[in-house]
C-alpha cells in the first residue's frame, strides 16, 4: 500500500516513528513534511495528504497534529476523504469497520510509540465491513455532492 504522512511540528517526532512501522510492516511511504524548525501550520500539511488521495497517488494518509482533531477537521474539507483521529485499538479498527477511513489522524502529545505502532497496523489491517456502512457512506457522498464539495 502507499501512504503520504505528514505532521505539523507536534508531530514530528511521532511522524518518524510512523514512517519506521509503516516501511517495516511493506508499505510505500510519501513523506509530506513538515520539514521546517519551528511551527507550521496543520491545514497547510493535511491538503498536501487530502490532495494526494483525491488523485490517486496514494492509497491513504497518516497525519499528525496536537490532538489529531484539527488535522482530521482540515482533511475533512476534501470531497471523499474520510479522516478519522484515533487514540486506541478500538477507534483506529472502528474507523475502517464502520466508516472506511482513508486518512488516520494521531496525536503527537498524547500517544506514546507503542501505542502508535499498534493503531497504525490495526488501522491499515482492518477492511471495511461494508453493509449497512457502504449506505450511510453513500449518504456523505450525497451530501458533499449537495453542498458544493465535487
Amino acid at each position: 500500500m502507499k501512504v503520504a504522512v505528514g505532521s505539523d511540528h507536534r508531530g514530528v517526532r511521532i511522524r518518524a516513528k510512523v514512517v519506521e512501522v509503516l516501511h517495516r510492516l511493506g508499505h510505500e511511504v510519501i513523506d509530506v513534511g513538515t520539514f521546517v524548525d519551528g511551527p507550521c501550520d496543520y491545514p497547510d500539511i493535511a491538503v498536501l495528504v487530502a490532495r494526494k488521495i483525491r488523485v490517486g497517488e496514494v492509497d491513504r494518509g497518516i497525519l499528525i497534529c496536537g490532538t489529531g482533531i484539527g488535522m482530521a477537521i482540515a482533511a475533512n474539507k476534501f470531497p471523499g476523504i474520510r479522516a478519522a483521529p484515533c487514540y486506541d485499538d478500538l477507534t483506529a479498527e472502528l474507523s475502517r469497520l464502520h466508516n472506511d477511513a482513508n486518512v488516520l489522524c494521531l496525536s503527537g502529545d498524547m500517544l506514546g510509540p507503542r501505542l502508535v505502532e499498534r493503531i497504525v497496523d490495526i488501522w491499515l489491517r482492518t477492511g471495511f465491513e461494508g453493509g449497512r456502512h457502504s449506505r450511510r457512506l453513500q449518504k456523505i457522498r450525497e451530501m458533499e455532492c449537495r453542498n458544493g464539495k465535487l
